[in-house]
């Protein structure tokens, strides 16, 4: 058999993923269009993966006057969505001789900055995934197509003032999230505690770093897809004509010279 036909069988041979792989264009990532979507198609995955996986607990302790005089720890677990009125926890009556308990909730709901900010992060992971794809994988008819570069650019602008307005959101989201479950605001809710009947002091304060650290990520997102913006413009239409403009007024310049 001779070597163009054993090529054509290789290539036969190959499955349509592995055909698929050997299409593209890595080198494109060194680009700085390329570089940059990895960057957001990475640390979107950081922001909803920080913000959607946080847990944390507070808590209180309760110690009755009244007999049997029992000391009661109050622990309360709360996490994303942060719907924080449906989180429960027992309350102690501290009636005399009683160990009857009473069903409280945490107060607040802050869900809706929280969901935003995980939905902007899951739709901005699954774009740049498929905006890489395609850069590698059909380069030459992000050139051809001018629709193409003006479409990327419309949605980098739109994606770039949801993380703005997403990554600002969360963050006073989350400071009132930290008001509603510290110890003493805990202890403020429970009506035991403002009886003589009961001694209530402060148990567990809540690891808010991985919180802190989502709302940092989304600061992140914003400042790559707002700089992501000039790079994606020089590939529209709008900036090749700038540019021609620019050539022919110097080339002008230089003939009347």
């Amino acid at each position: 058999m001779s070597e163009p036909s054993a090529q054509t069988a290789d290539k036969e041979s190959r499955s349509p993923a592995a055909q698929l792989l050997l299409g593209l264009r890595w080198g494109r990532l060194e680009e700085p269009l390329g570089f940059i979507k990895v960057l957001q198609w990475l640390f979107a995955i950081f922001a909803f993966g920080a913000c959607g996986s946080f847990s944390a607990e507070t808590g209180a302790t309760v110690k009755c006057n009244e007999e049997p005089k029992e000391m009661t720890a109050i622990t309360v677990q709360f996490g994303y969505p942060f719907r924080l009125y449906k989180v429960p926890f027992d309350m102690p009556v501290c009636e005399k001789d009683s160990t009857d308990k009473r069903i409280l909730h945490l107060m607040g709901d802050f869900s809706a900055p929280a969901e935003f900010f995980v939905t902007l992060g899951v739709f901005s992971f699954l774009y740049t995934m498929a905006a890489i794809a395609v850069y590698l994988r059909f380069h030459s008819l992000y050139k051809e197509n001018k629709r193409l570069p003006f479409a990327d650019f419309c949605v980098t602008i739109s994606f770039t003032f949801f993380w703005l307005v997403a990554f600002a959101a969360w963050g006073k989201g989350l400071s009132d999230v930290k008001g509603a479950t510290r110890p003493s605001s805990l202890i403020a809710a429970m009506s035991v505690c403002q009886l003589k009947n009961a001694v209530c002091n402060a148990g567990a304060t809540p690891s808010m770093g991985l919180a802190n650290i989502s709302v940092l990520f989304g600061f992140v997102n914003f400042i790559l897809w707002a700089g992501n913006c000039w790079f994606v413009f020089k590939e529209t239409p709008w900036h090749a004509q700038a540019t021609n403009k620019e050539s022919s007024a110097e080339q002008g310049a230089v003939d009347k010279q």
